[in-house]
């Protein structure tokens, strides 16, 4: 082997020779770009939530709360097919926001006019 051809195997070798990839500043910015993405692109999709079978309004109509009522008198009156009135008492509360079934004279309160 002459001493130029071995020199120049050298200096190939260093450059990067055959079989190595080198990447352009402007390579670099483009896997990067991509690379970030899919990671954004992954999130999303990742993200997505399906809705499956909402549940139908509940139709409702608005009551003055009077001195001495409970939500218990007004659960009763809610036409229901077969349902606890446990149930009934807990929808009440959650159409309402309520935290306790503690109600107020001249409260108005939203109760269902009727449940299946």
């Amino acid at each position: 082997m002459d001493t130029q051809s071995g020199r120049a195997a050298t200096n190939a070798s260093r450059r990067g020779g055959a079989g190595t990839l080198r990447l352009t500043r402007r390579g670099r910015l483009v896997v990067s770009g991509l690379a970030a993405l899919g990671i954004v692109a992954s999130i999303f999709v990742a993200g997505t939530a399906v809705a499956t079978d909402p549940e139908p309004p509940i139709e409702v109509a608005t009551v003055t709360i009077a001195p001495g009522e409970t939500l218990w008198h007004h659960a009763q009156d809610v036409p229901t097919t077969g349902q606890d009135l446990r149930d009934v008492v807990d929808i009440i509360m959650e159409i309402n926001g309520l935290s306790t079934s503690h109600l107020q004279a001249g409260q108005q309160l939203l109760v269902p006019t009727e449940l299946d």
